[in-house]
């Protein structure tokens, strides 16, 4: 008898440990497959980044990081599918700064777009380029003004979609150069490069990642850098500021997020998972080849990124004119 009430308190006890025990002690993250939603198309700069990610995150954990495209409304359908999908830290989201430069200029969401998401690590960041059909003739960016100011409006420059990083950065371009340019937004930057080395559009502004298989063909002309100062990542091209454009300048970045709610440590063994692939040789390297350097961050200097983010946009839609959708 006295056996087995040693026995019962034993297992009474047992069962209270295993009760009270926190959750992250009971499951490891992933305990699943992760699903990583990208909401553009395949082959833009954020799926390129997505997919690299991807495969490396898969095999740190020893689970399948699955890609899932969603594109559409300028990267905010894929989002409000992430937002829906729970918040356990097995469906994340890769975005770009595009993210918070479309929800500035939206009249109405039906999410709020500085809360529902969270960003968990920072993937990179770049200067975009600017770039021209073979056709166009202008070998410069004070070529291209020119040009542009003799023909207002003739011009067109194509987007990603309406309120989207391609979309501010050419609006942008066109008020600080004082010209007219012709917004043609489409589905998708892939799109719109298309576009591009197709001579539908004659300008393109956007990053490495997405230009890249039209560089390489040589159907598309580089005239400079988007950034404020001179990039290595493009040592041979000057930035737009410094070549009859004073005072402009716009950077991309791209991010990892979750849903909101998110339980902390799991979202800082992502941030720790992500920042760990950045400082990897390979990893840098093909940063390097889609023309981009890794940026990693910790979990406390990302709190503020997206309020201060759309903040930023506001302000600049209103400098160039960007109309609400």
């Amino acid at each position: 008898m006295q056996a087995s009430q040693a026995g019962l308190r034993l297992l009474v006890a047992v069962l209270c440990a295993v009760a009270s025990a926190p959750a992250g002690a009971q499951s490891a993250y992933p305990s699943k497959n992760v699903q990583m939603i990208v909401p553009y198309t395949a082959g833009g700069s954020t799926d390129v980044m997505a997919r690299a990610l991807a495969q490396r995150l898969g095999e740190m954990w020893g689970r399948n990081v699955l890609i899932d495209n969603r594109p559409g409304a300028s990267g905010m359908i894929g989002t409000e599918i992430a937002i829906k999908a729970g918040s356990d830290g097995h469906v994340l989201l890769v975005h770009t700064s595009s993210y918070p430069a479309t929800a500035a200029v939206r009249a109405s969401l039906p999410f709020d777009p500085a809360r529902a998401i969270v960003p968990v690590a920072m993937i990179a960041h770049a200067p975009m380029l600017v770039a021209i059909h073979p056709s166009v003739p202008a070998k410069s960016i004070k070529d291209l003004v020119a040009l542009a100011k003799k023909n207002p409006g003739d011009l067109k420059y194509g987007s990603s979609g309406t309120g989207g990083n391609n979309h501010f950065s050419g609006a942008l371009f066109a008020s600080a150069a004082g010209i007219k340019l012709t917004h043609i937004p489409y589905k998708g930057i892939s799109l719109a490069v298309t576009a591009l080395a197709s001579g539908e559009v004659e300008i393109v502004i956007a990053s490495a990642a997405a230009l890249m298989p039209q560089m390489k063909s040589g159907r598309v002309r580089l005239l400079a850098v988007t950034s404020s100062e001179s990039s290595p990542l493009f040592p041979d091209l000057q930035p737009v500021s410094k070549l009859g454009v004073p005072g402009y300048s716009y950077e991309l970045w791209w991010g990892l997020f979750a849903p909101a709610g998110i339980p902390a440590d799991r979202a800082a063994a992502i941030n720790a998972a992500v920042n760990k692939i950045l400082a990897a040789p390979d990893m840098q390297k093909f940063l390097d080849l889609e023309g981009a350097r890794p940026w990693p961050r910790q979990p406390a200097q990302l709190a503020n990124l997206l309020p201060d983010e759309l903040e930023r946009y506001r302000k600049a839609a209103k400098e160039a004119d960007i109309p609400m959708q």
